[in-house]
């Protein structure tokens, strides 16, 4: 019995002590790659995004996450809806969220 008291007596005198302020140090430098390379580029994306969408008029030519090619037709702003002419007779009304990238002019009749 004697054996097993001395054992836990030792490891509580060979503990290590201190790093408190290690482990702070350690959370604060987590935090900061956390900022730089997670949440301050998707902030960026977000912001661009946001802007292509406000941007967006009729006339432009735009590229949408479906791959779908076309011309505005028509911009709701009440709605956030726009219709974009895939050809000549088809019509399509999606949301502006959806348009990935307004094309330079002329990228349509290149195809």
């Amino acid at each position: 019995m004697s054996l097993f008291i001395s054992q836990a007596h030792a490891a509580a005198e060979g503990a290590p002590q201190g790093g408190g302020m290690q482990l702070f140090i350690m959370l604060g430098l987590f935090a900061v790659i956390f900022y730089f390379m997670i949440y301050r580029p998707q902030a960026k994306r977000a912001k661009e995004h946001k802007d292509l969408m406000s941007s967006m008029g009729k006339g432009d030519e735009v590229l949408t996450n479906g791959g779908l090619l076309g011309k505005i037709t028509k911009v709701s702003e009440e709605s956030d809806y726009i219709v974009i002419a895939l050809n000549d007779s088809t019509e399509v009304t999606i949301k502006k969220d959806f348009v990935t990238a307004v094309l330079p002019k002329g990228t349509m009749k290149s195809l």
